[in-house]
């Protein structure tokens, strides 16, 4: 990943589909002096996500693509992302896998964060998954994109420990919690 350069920050795109609670810890972080990013475009796949909010709350330009025609829309994000210089993408709760053709043209750009320990429960369910096999640790996982699910590089994780009394509200709640701090310690360690 290229060094920074002076105050210049790099020109990031956040993908999501729900509540943007991890967009919003980004944007957050973006303010601070020692982000390497900074948020110029988020898009989402769903008008109903309301994580958009953020967008006007943080007056960041926003764009929403339906992904029945994959091919097309994909064009039309490329072309927007290069037309706004995006070098980075943060997927953040982005429902929608992206095809081999996306991710070839920002390769070991495009990170994401996972409610998991991968490699252990890739996809989705993975609170009730952790509990239903009696797991004693879960976590998340910030790991690059590539073309097979959740398999990419694995950049950092973190472990929490399930409780005896923990459900899946609380155990969203605690890896949640972890997804915060862990996303912009992921970025910070790409770019330095």
């Amino acid at each position: 990943m290229e060094k920074l350069t002076g105050l210049k920050k790099i020109k990031t795109a956040v993908f999501i589909s729900g509540t943007g609670s991890n967009l919003k810890n980004l944007i957050k972080f973006t303010k601070t002096k020692k982000s390497p990013i900074s948020i110029d475009l988020i898009i989402s796949n769903t008008n109903k996500a309301t994580g958009l909010n953020f967008a006007n709350q943080f007056k960041i330009k926003k764009k929403i693509f339906n992904f029945r025609k994959i091919k097309i829309i994909e064009k039309k994000i490329l072309k927007l992302l290069e037309k706004d210089e995006i070098k980075f993408i943060c997927l953040a709760g982005f429902m929608k896998i992206l095809s081999k053709v996306f991710i070839k043209k920002f390769p070991g750009k495009i990170i994401n964060i996972h409610p998991s320990l991968l490699p252990k429960y890739k996809g989705l369910n993975t609170h009730s998954r952790a509990i239903n096999n009696k797991d004693k640790f879960a976590g998340c996982t910030v790991h690059f994109v590539n073309e097979k699910l959740d398999s990419g590089k694995i950049i950092l994780q973190k472990k929490i420990k399930i409780k005896i009394n923990d459900n899946l509200a609380s155990l969203k709640k605690k890896v949640l919690k972890q997804e915060h701090k862990l996303y912009p310690a992921a970025i910070m360690k790409i770019f330095n």
